[in-house]
């Protein structure tokens, strides 16, 4: 969320704001709950003092002008209440102000590619995508993951199950030598974190609610880490806070209809592990730790031997909270092309002040912190580039060197 003084003093850059992320505000019912806001917060004050200072005189005029003031101000109160809803409303509809250097586009067409990383394996045999692959090695099951899960469900089995589990392991293991906190993650979650994460009010479609529980089943690790110190005030020496979670996710991917429906690559439930930042609020250092994080995932890809692309995600491909986001593409050999493997982004204190995280500096002041998160693994997507990247023509598939020690192998097989 927007600081309400900023969007006033800064109208025009925040409307461009929304235009450029494809959102639509009503900025006249927005700036009109805010003069309605103000003007109903003016008129309480003055009655609570009003009545404060008759309240302590013993003329009867005075104590009537104090009950007068009393029953003004709980009408007054009372419209507060509805107005201040509104103000609420208008409010978590603002996205907020993209850095200076994010490109301007409409869509995932205006992304730009800024470095890339190995070169893309020439095979000299028809190359297998990651469900063949999946199917003649015994590595996962989609038709009876349908049957008992519905549409894109699976199970991974043998060395599929295995690889999965290294891959996680050695992402926790790695950002945790590194100095973040290892940390697991509940997926069921109260619906404030995601308005406090900025999932709600607009990615409501996505998410899986538990209507008996009124609970959210989460779709990273990202909500409930960053909610972790919701409404606390923390200390300045302490920062930056570092954080490598797993937790499994859950998706409806409501948007996706007849895009990427077979295989892995987008399913509805998925196991991650997530880095998040919680820092002092201070953009120079924010946007450093933005390429810490872009790193830390560059650095298990590179790791896993894999060649990749790193994206400048536009304003319309950004999403609501980030002010600077990059997504990170893995080469898949079936395709000919990168998929989207890890994104990377920086909230400023946009998420920070939905949550009320704040902190207290040297010279007392009272801040909202800085929020930052980087996938830095998402299984079973991952697999999909192992898997191909690393088929060999008689069916079999090597294993990554990194990941071996976790599998107990150094090749699958094929089964005889």
């Amino acid at each position: 969320m927007l600081d309400i003084t900023f969007i006033r003093n800064n109208l025009e850059l925040c409307k461009t704001a929304a235009v450029n992320k494809n959102r639509v505000v009503d900025w006249d019912g927005l700036l009109g709950a805010d003069e309605k806001r103000r003007e109903l917060i003016k008129q309480s004050e003055d009655l609570r003092a009003k009545r404060n200072l008759t309240g302590k005189l013993d003329s009867e005029e005075d104590r009537k002008v104090a009950r007068d003031a009393k029953e003004a101000l709980k009408k007054i109160e009372d419209e507060l209440r509805i107005v201040e809803e509104q103000f609420e409303s208008f409010m978590l509809t603002v996205p907020n102000v993209p850095h200076e250097s994010v490109p301007i586009g409409k869509n995932e067409d205006d992304n730009v590619e800024i470095k890339t990383w190995g070169e893309p394996k020439k095979f000299d045999f028809s190359v297998k995508d990651h469900m063949e692959l999946g199917r003649s090695l015994d590595l996962m099951d989609f038709e009876r993951g349908t049957k008992v899960s519905g549409f894109r469900g699976y199970f991974l089995k043998n060395e599929g199950a295995l690889l999965e589990f290294a891959i996680l392991s050695y992402a926790l293991q790695k950002l945790a030598g590194k100095g973040f906190t290892p940390m697991t993650a509940p997926s069921l979650v109260r619906e404030f974190t995601l308005f406090g994460n900025a999932q709600l009010p607009w990615g409501r479609e996505e998410i899986y609610k538990m209507e008996k529980d009124e609970q959210y089943l989460s779709g990273t690790a990202e909500i409930p880490i960053t909610s972790y110190f919701s409404d606390e005030i923390l200390k300045e020496e302490d920062f930056p806070k570092k954080f490598v979670a797993f937790s499994p996710c859950f998706r409806r991917e409501a948007g996706s209809y007849g895009k990427d429906t077979k295989g892995l690559y987008r399913v509805h439930q998925f196991n991650k592990v997530e880095q998040v930042i919680v820092a002092k609020n201070d953009e120079e250092a924010s946007l450093q730790m933005l390429e810490e994080l872009l790193n830390n995932a560059e650095e298990i890809l590179q790791d896993l031997e894999l060649p990749y692309r790193v994206l400048s995600m536009c304003t319309g491909d950004m999403g609501e909270p980030q002010i600077k986001k990059y997504d990170i593409e893995t080469w898949i050999p079936s395709k000919g092309a990168y998929g989207e493997t890890m994104s990377d982004s920086y909230m400023g204190e946009f998420q920070a002040r939905r949550l009320k995280i704040r902190y207290k500096t040297k010279d007392g002041k009272t801040m909202f912190c800085h929020t930052l998160n980087n996938t830095a693994i998402a299984s079973p997507r991952i697999l999909i580039p192992i898997l191909e990247n690393y088929q060999e023509k008689d069916g079999s598939v090597r294993i990554p060197k990194v990941l071996q020690p976790f599998v107990g192998k150094e090749r699958i097989e094929p089964k005889r």
